[in-house]
């Protein structure tokens, strides 16, 4: 966890909005995921508003028809080593099943039911078909978008399971997703624990690496704590709670990436962009793509 230290406000000129790429060229969308002045739609857990979130339905919902720039996938690992596609640590609140990932097979995890609470949950949102959906293994989300997706995937709790980390370098490796493989930005690796991104900076140094970060620590970010973060990464992940014009200036002149979490009403993402960030992390990536329109024909 980054030393926390009180924000220096920066005086003098603010930089620029990222907003402003927005009127780039496609050709420069389409191919500069790492622009420090582009704004990309990273959908949080796929299609987490619409749908149950980090299961293919979620995610097929963001790539094809709500047009986010990435899949974001959180990482657990089962009993057996297997790395799978779950925000919490247990099973609980997504299937209906009970216990923690790291105690259950794959096996048993593919028998758990990780749709119908959704229905319960989302009523306005309920489909059938929903009922029944299952958690997918890494494996299966590469097998099913392979180098036609960009992801954004997070080491969930890496100290509770030894070797995430090359577990995960080995399966990118596996599907031709290795950092010599893909174009830079295709796949980006995000945690809260700055030891786990260190430890895939060792295995894979050209993996950039976006360092997660709660409201209280980035109110907290000195010039000197980014200095450092900047030996490591290509930018902040931080709680949109915690960013203002201020720190957004601080982080964003030194060219970092700033893709704030989770960002879902309008009033919020247009802030976000006002302020200067580039790209969020949304359960409605539609929502944000209209929002973008917007402000661009302001």
């Amino acid at each position: 966890m980054m030393k926390q230290i009180g924000v220096t406000v920066l005086t003098g000129a603010i930089v620029a909005t990222s907003f402003g790429s927005i009127d780039a060229s496609a050709h420069q969308q389409k191919h500069r995921l790492l622009d420090p002045d582009r704004v990309v739609n990273i959908a949080h857990r796929g299609a987490s508003g619409y749908a149950p979130e980090h299961t293919m339905t979620a995610y097929q919902l963001s790539h094809k028809k709500l047009k986010a720039d990435y899949i974001e996938i959180d990482l657990q690992m089962t009993k057996d080593g297997k790395l799978i596609a779950m925000h919490d640590e247990t099973v609980d609140r997504t299937t209906n099943g009970t216990g923690a990932v790291k105690d259950k097979t794959l096996a048993e995890i593919k028998r758990l039911d990780a749709g119908s609470w959704f229905n319960t949950a989302n009523p306005e949102y309920a489909k059938a078909e929903y009922k029944g959906l299952r958690v997918p293994t890494l494996d299966e989300i590469f097998d099913t978008y392979g180098k036609h997706a960009n992801y954004y995937i997070e080491t969930k709790s890496p100290e509770v399971y030894p070797g995430m980390e090359e577990k995960l370098l080995k399966t990118l490796q596996r599907h031709g997703l290795s950092s010599d493989r893909v174009k830079p930005g295709q796949v980006m690796i995000q945690s809260f624990s700055q030891e786990s991104l260190l430890k895939v900076k060792q295995l894979d140094a050209r993996l950039p690496l976006v360092q997660l970060m709660d409201a209280a620590t980035v109110k907290a970010m000195t010039p000197e704590a980014l200095d450092q973060l900047q030996t490591y990464a290509v930018g902040l992940g931080p709680s949109f709670k915690g960013l203002t014009r201020e720190n957004t200036a601080m982080i964003r002149e030194r060219g970092l990436l700033l893709h704030p979490y989770t960002v879902n009403e309008k009033a919020d993402m247009e802030r976000m962009l006002e302020y200067g960030v580039t790209g969020v992390f949304t359960n409605y990536a539609d929502r944000f793509n209209e929002v973008m329109r917007e402000m661009k024909k302001k």
